[in-house]
């Protein structure tokens, strides 16, 4: 292809696969949700067991879904703010079909009982070499596209996505070290406490980079175009960068708080967890702050209605997060249902809203139509999407908060008041309306597939043009798009 166009086929294939891997992802978690409140829908079936579902339901929301719109996004982002063609070759091709390998075995293997038991980390050896060699193809086409730039800016959304890809490479590779032992048999390179504390420096930054950079990178890219505003500021989008990647690598030991993990090293999770809440809420003001001048566009424009929700989410979860990190807090939050809507607050709330908008945005672009084949289903997409959220993540968090008061509640002689059983119990109607909340987010997934699928039909694959180098910034962003 002529190097005055853009790649763009390699982001329409991730863009409709993201769509795909959101339904999978979910339909598996609604699967899952339903076992809680009737175990008896597990028909007794190993594979279809709850503790065999549950990591694939985070392996295929997490990397299958949010994986996929991060290449989409960044693969998108990086060569419009470069102003150049993709830099890799037959690595592109290589990153898209290699990772979709990944979330097959992934599919395959968990089920059948493949495990390495570590949280976000549950594949074994064989597929770990697999992500990573596709890790650091993508990192080479990535760092390599922003090196050949004809811009000498490196716009901001490009550093979260940059620290992104270099971090998950030193993440993954370190926490997946391990000792094979058969085809698809390992066992750690790291013992008891230090494979916790691995697992947990790991588990933490899964989140804080994969799940948290790099869709600010989305963020700070996406909400200024759809918006036609440049970032409310520059410079807090600079400060929010350094703050964010150097704080949250310590934040991981808040995991392991009342365990055999020193007491000085959980002090210090819960240490810059706290300070952690500065450099999150930074950024969230700035992305909300970017509609100054264009509030009146919320009220007709469901896409910004997801980018700007998701802000919403992102403030409440990184808000939650750091309080739940508290020792004294903690001891009533964990291992409760709490953490759970915690965790969906920030994965459906955050990280797939921002995802949806960023679709609605890049889908009508990559397939030449001026918008998404029916306006009024990304609105009903957004209001089922949203309703669905707070049904789910307010139930766990009455469930969580009531199970944490219950199993540590004590009578006058020093013995539990309830037991475990009544716990469960009491918990029952939650699990029904989260189930209620998941049913309505999955549907909403349904409607963006259908939408996607009508704006394939009716528009056809293009490639965008690569514009001259003018004496401006230099960068895409809405001002000198």
């Amino acid at each position: 292809m002529s190097e005055t166009q853009y790649n763009y086929k390699v982001v329409r294939q991730f863009a409709v696969m993201t769509v795909i891997w959101g339904i999978v992802g979910m339909l598996v978690g609604v699967v899952i949700a339903a076992q809680l409140a009737w175990p008896a829908l597990n028909f007794d079936i190993p594979w279809l067991t709850y503790g065999r579902l549950r990591p694939l339901h985070t392996n295929a929301v997490i990397f299958a879904f949010g994986g996929s719109a991060l290449f989409a996004t960044s693969y998108y982002a990086v060569q419009r703010t470069s102003h150049v063609r993709l830099f890799g070759g037959p690595l592109i091709g290589f990153t898209f079909w290699g990772w979709q390998l990944v979330i097959l075995l992934a599919a395959i293997t968990l089920p059948l009982g493949y495990t390495t038991s570590k949280e976000y980390a549950e594949l074994e050896w064989p597929i770990d070499i697999l992500i990573a060699l596709v890790w650091v193809a993508y990192a080479i086409v990535f760092f390599g596209t922003i090196a050949k730039r004809k811009v000498k800016h490196i716009y901001v959304a490009n550093w979260f996505f940059g620290a992104f890809i270099l971090t998950v490479a030193i993440l993954h590779i370190v926490n997946s070290a391990a000792v094979p032992v058969g085809p698809m048999k390992s066992y750690s390179a790291y013992a008891g406490v230090q494979d916790a504390m691995v697992q947990w420096w790991y588990g933490h930054n899964a989140v804080g980079f994969f799940l948290t950079a790099g869709f600010l990178g989305m963020m700070y890219y996406f909400i200024p175009k759809q918006a036609g505003r440049p970032v409310y500021s520059y410079r807090l989008s600079i400060v929010h960068f350094w703050a964010l990647i150097f704080t949250y690598m310590w934040a991981g030991p808040h995991h392991l708080h009342y365990t055999a993990l020193p007491d000085w090293a959980q002090s210090i999770g819960m240490i810059f967890s706290l300070i952690l809440l500065a450099p999150s809420w930074g950024g969230m003001i700035n992305g909300i702050m970017t509609l100054s001048g264009a509030w009146h566009k919320l009220r007709t424009d469901p896409i910004l209605k997801f980018l700007i929700v998701s802000l919403s989410f992102y403030g409440m979860s990184t808000f939650e997060g750091p309080m739940m990190s508290i020792k004294t807090v903690n001891a009533l939050s964990h291992y409760t249902d709490w953490t759970v809507g915690h965790v969906h607050s920030g994965a459906l709330g955050w990280v797939a809203m921002i995802s949806i908008g960023s679709l609605y945005y890049l889908l009508p672009r990559l397939f030449g139509r001026s918008e998404m084949y029916s306006v009024k289903a990304i609105t009903l997409h957004f209001w089922i999407t949203t309703i669905g959220i707070v049904l789910y993540i307010a139930s766990m968090w009455i469930a969580g908060v009531m199970q944490g008061l219950m199993w540590r509640a004590v009578n006058e002689d020093g013995t539990l008041t309830y037991t475990f059983v009544e716990s469960v119990k009491a918990t029952y109607p939650y699990y029904v309306i989260r189930l209620a909340g998941g049913l309505l987010v999955l549907s909403g997934m349904f409607v963006m597939a259908w939408n996607m699928f009508k704006t394939i039909g009716a528009g056809k694959a293009v490639e965008g043009e690569i514009p001259p180098v003018s004496a401006g910034s230099g960068f895409d962003a809405p001002a000198h798009a």
